[in-house]
């Protein structure tokens, strides 16, 4: 029988094996982002975004934590936060899962069947439910401006680049941003 820092271990370097770029934070296992390609024939094919990944101590028994660090527009991801509203990983989650499964299987299906019907940006979801082909528009501008593959996806999760229109009613004061985009940007907490 295994224990959770075992599995852990044997978990990331599955992940590190596999055609996934993976940077641990602070040299640990517990967190770390992964480079995620969009998926094939899906909106979002070509891009590549930064994902913070977070395993809490009784993993596999208890789900990572998953969110994108560079910014996408889907309506089951937070814009603001990257948070990722994924049942499998939220609720449904087992330990007969592995962190090959979320990169290969779970972000991709969220990628490709968005949730209107349960989303994390509201803004996302009406306008896909609304207006499908302006809703696909929007995908793309965010995939071109944000998670453009060999350019630092990592360094465009800032909100520098988009327009009031774009974003939505925002304000001058984009601080709690700017928190965002150090982590983002250098990966480690400052000392």
């Amino acid at each position: 029988m295994s224990s959770p820092s075992k599995r852990r271990e044997m978990d990331m370097m599955k992940l590190m094996m596999s055609d996934y770029k993976v940077e641990t934070i602070n040299d640990g296992m517990q967190e770390f982002y992964v480079e995620f390609n969009g998926p094939k024939d899906s909106l979002y094919q070509g891009g590549v975004w930064k994902i913070r990944v977070e395993l809490p101590d009784a993993y596999p028994y208890k789900s990572p934590s998953v969110g994108f660090i560079t910014k996408i527009y889907h309506p089951n991801v937070d814009e603001l936060s990257g948070s990722v509203c994924l049942d499998v990983i939220n609720q449904t989650w087992s330990p007969m899962f592995d962190l090959v499964n979320v990169f290969e299987t779970f972000l991709p299906q969220l990628l490709l069947y968005p949730n209107p019907s349960d989303p994390l940006n509201g803004e996302a979801a009406a306008l896909m439910m609304r207006d499908r082909p302006a809703y696909e528009q929007r995908v793309k501008e965010y995939c071109e401006k944000y998670a453009k593959p060999g350019e630092g996806s990592e360094d465009k999760s800032s909100d520098e680049e988009l327009s009031e229109e774009e974003y939505g009613s925002h304000d001058e004061d984009d601080d709690d941003d700017d928190d965002d985009d150090d982590v983002a940007i250098a990966g480690k907490p400052d000392p």
